[in-house]
């Protein structure tokens, strides 16, 4: 299905920014992109600021507010003839929905009811429409040793993030459901890449290496996650929003299980071949730390649904990605230093107070 005038909700977070970036370069779309970002700590315009100068009041519009207010939620529909959303906004760190739930429990429930009852108000009957949300294999759970996702798994969500996330799928389903409201939904593994937050697990620790600081790993390191390239996820929501089944599901996947503690180590590696450090030496910073509350197992994504249906493939190995993700990293410690600093709030204040 074509569509003209796209709102993509968190395009100034990791994956919304290099959504955009993909839609821009690696897709024939040729309509508008609207961004509805509130700015909060893993917003940062500096992650799009190249689509901001190449493109801003042509194809690439900026709305900095709030998904839960529905009002201008209803004027951004309104005033820029959206007939599709790409819901990406959230809060997403588990270790922040423990110590502060509540959050997340607005934005990501309170907001998505908010963004579903403009849909339904402003585009009421349309079937040229399309609401697809992005969600996460975490409202599933924890898995043992064998076993995979699929989309008809049943969910148990083990955190406040994984809850509010499930809360959420739940409304969506709801409003295709009862209303009629043409949606599809994805579920994706970890995600890993250019521009990601550096709070997160691969970026803290390419930086603390770099800065020489403990390499932090919970428990006792076995935990299991499947990663995803970021362009190879945006890619399969960019095939589901045009050709996914109203109403369906499809799990995202990079079928690239690792143990965290495999993880960090081979990010050692890479890291003592890309600067010339001493790998023993990096690897001896490697600390152990106790393990977060309701810390899941096991995730591992049965992606065979997408990839039959809608003909999706993955194109980044997670060898080459992971260099790539590290040489970004390296190559971008300003971008970095900016947000661990502070520095890019005071840049946001500056550049889109009036906006």
């Amino acid at each position: 299905m074509k569509f003209n005038n796209i709102l993509i909700t968190g395009g100034a977070g990791f994956i919304g920014s290099n959504l955009i970036r993909y839609i821009f370069e690696k897709t024939d779309f040729t309509g508008r992109i609207i961004n509805l970002d509130k700015l909060t700590y893993a917003g940062n315009p500096l992650n799009i600021v190249d689509i901001e100068q190449k493109e801003h009041g042509k194809r690439y519009f900026f709305e900095h507010g709030d998904i839960c207010d529905y009002d201008n939620d209803v004027r951004i529909f309104k005033q820029y003839d959206v007939d599709a959303i790409i819901h990406l906004a959230a809060e997403s760190h588990v270790d922040r929905s423990i110590i502060g739930p509540g959050e997340f429990i607005r934005t990501n429930i309170n907001g998505t009811f908010a963004l579903l009852e403009a849909c339904c108000s402003v585009w009421k009957d349309r079937k040229d429409v399309r609401f697809h949300h992005v969600s996460t294999d975490e409202v599933f759970g924890s898995l043992g040793a064998v076993g995979y996702f699929t989309e008809t798994t049943a969910y148990d969500p083990r955190s406040p993030y994984s809850s509010s996330k499930a809360s959420s799928d739940h409304l969506v389903r709801a409003y295709f459901h009862t209303y009629g409201l043409p949606i599809t939904l994805t579920n994706c593994s970890n995600n890993y890449g250019p521009y990601q937050f550096p709070e997160k697990l691969i970026p803290v620790m390419i930086y603390n290496m770099r800065d020489r600081k403990p390499l932090p790993v919970y428990g006792d390191g076995k935990n299991i996650r499947d990663w995803l390239y970021v362009e190879d996820h945006n890619s399969a929501v960019w095939t589901v929003l045009q050709n996914g089944k109203i109403g369906e599901s499809y799990n995202i996947g990079g079928e690239n299980e690792w143990e965290n503690i495999k993880l960090v180590n081979t990010l050692c590696e890479i890291f003592a071949q890309e600067t010339g450090a001493d790998e023993a030496e990096i690897k001896g910073l490697i600390t152990f730390v106790k393990d977060r509350p309701g810390h899941d197992r096991r995730y591992a994504i049965d992606c065979s649904k997408l990839k039959k249906e809608l003909d999706w493939r993955q194109s980044v190995d997670f060898n080459r990605g992971l260099r790539k993700t590290v040489r970004w990293y390296l190559d971008n410690i300003k971008w970095a230093e900016s947000i661990r600093s502070g520095e890019y709030l005071k840049w946001i204040e500056k550049n889109y107070k009036d906006r």
